[in-house]
């Protein structure tokens, strides 16, 4: 790079940073001196021209303390080459989700499977349910950071075990938060598009045929994972006029709506207005500094739901005590660290206000006091 793609960066220094000397590593700038004001108010003051001029703008100091230094690095414009870490997470997931599917919910006999591996693919239809929903979800929020200039990774999905086969999907935020419009509508865009997903998947779902269990698998003893049915399965099944159970113990719902109940409860949980969550993005995009408020009272709440299942209704840790109490323990944890914080603090339009409300309420439309019971048969 030569100085002058560094002029305007440089020149946006001169009223918060006493210059004293520039160098530069690779593609970064280090702009070496002294802060004549407070780190949020130099980015504030700097930020416009350093985007202007493509790069992302951080404070530092240097290890000794004895000088400030402000980096300026390149903003990123997609993936650098092809993202392996993501593509092989992905086909590990896509083999966790055969495998699991095809074991729970499409009753083929382990033994079955190690003669044959094959087998795991009639749970094709659960596996593009579940991670349907999930790259949706991640993906929303992928093209809105991007389009907001953003620097956003790719979707990391999570390969586990029973009962889905993931833990879901995830991306890393590395680049700064321009203002609050973009931290709000990167925030609320996973949920939308999730939930998006998460109505057709159901639909679908609640109009193939019912899967028939094995009469070996009604004969066996142990216990099976009870999945209720949040508000918004049962007002689409109401819409379209299908059934969400059936009287006959030998019949059961079609794997696929299993991708929509995965959506509507990941949908809740990354609603939780707190820390790095969706939730917590929106409502710090839509009440400012007030958000930690409420953040702050979200694990007492949590914790005071797994406490009224608990003592007020006589449930136990499998019955969904366990879970609201770990998400408590999850909200404390990651409470410390808050949202993003914008660099341009402008409140948002009345039409973002209302689309968080809006999404809030469909997130409210996901929630279950107990939406998973683990029950002996």
């Amino acid at each position: 790079m030569d100085s002058a793609e560094s002029d305007a960066p440089r020149e946006a220094l001169q009223s918060v940073f006493h210059l004293r000397e520039t160098h530069h590593d690779g593609d970064r700038v280090l702009f070496y001196g002294e802060a004549l004001a407070s780190r949020g108010t130099v980015i504030e003051e700097v930020w416009p021209a350093f985007r202007e001029a493509g790069y992302e703008a951080r404070l530092a100091t240097t290890r000794s303390g004895a000088e400030d230094v402000v980096i300026a690095e390149p903003v990123s414009h997609g993936p650098d080459g092809v993202p392996w870490k993501n593509l092989g997470l992905f086909v590990a997931t896509v083999l966790s989700t055969l495998f699991v599917g095809s074991v729970a919910w499409y009753y083929v006999p382990l033994e079955g499977i190690q003669r044959n591996p094959l087998l795991v693919l009639q749970a094709w239809p659960f596996t593009a349910a579940v991670l349907g929903v999930l790259s949706a979800h991640e993906l929303g929020h992928y093209v809105v950071g991007r389009y907001h200039g953003v620097d956003v990774s790719l979707p990391y999905l999570i390969p586990f075990i029973f009962p889905f086969g993931t833990l879901g999907a995830i991306i890393r935020m590395r680049g700064q938060m321009p203002d609050r419009r973009a931290l709000f509508d990167i925030g609320v865009a996973g949920p939308l598009a999730g939930l998006a997903a998460t109505i057709v998947v159901t639909v679908v779902g609640l109009s193939l045929a019912p899967m028939t269990i094995p009469a070996r698998v009604l004969q066996q003893s142990g216990e099976v994972i009870v999945f209720n049915n949040p508000p918004l399965l049962d007002l689409i099944a109401a819409a379209i006029g299908q059934p969400t159970s059936y009287t006959d113990p030998t019949k059961t719902v079609h794997p696929v709506i299993i991708g929509g109940w995965v959506g509507m409860f990941f949908t809740v949980l990354n609603l939780l207005p707190v820390g790095q969550l969706d939730g917590g993005h929106m409502l710090r995009a839509m009440l400012g500094e007030r958000q930690e408020t409420v953040a702050a009272l979200v694990p007492l709440g949590l914790f005071g739901l797994a406490a009224y299942l608990h003592y007020g209704r006589g449930l136990g840790l499998n019955e969904s005590v366990g879970l609201w109490a770990f998400w408590g323990l999850f909200a404390t944890v990651i409470a410390y660290n808050g949202p993003a914080d914008p660099i341009d603090e402008t409140p948002l339009d009345t039409r973002r206000q209302a689309i968080g409300l809006l999404t809030f309420a469909l997130g409210a439309l996901c929630f279950l006091l107990v939406p998973i019971r683990i029950m002996g048969v």
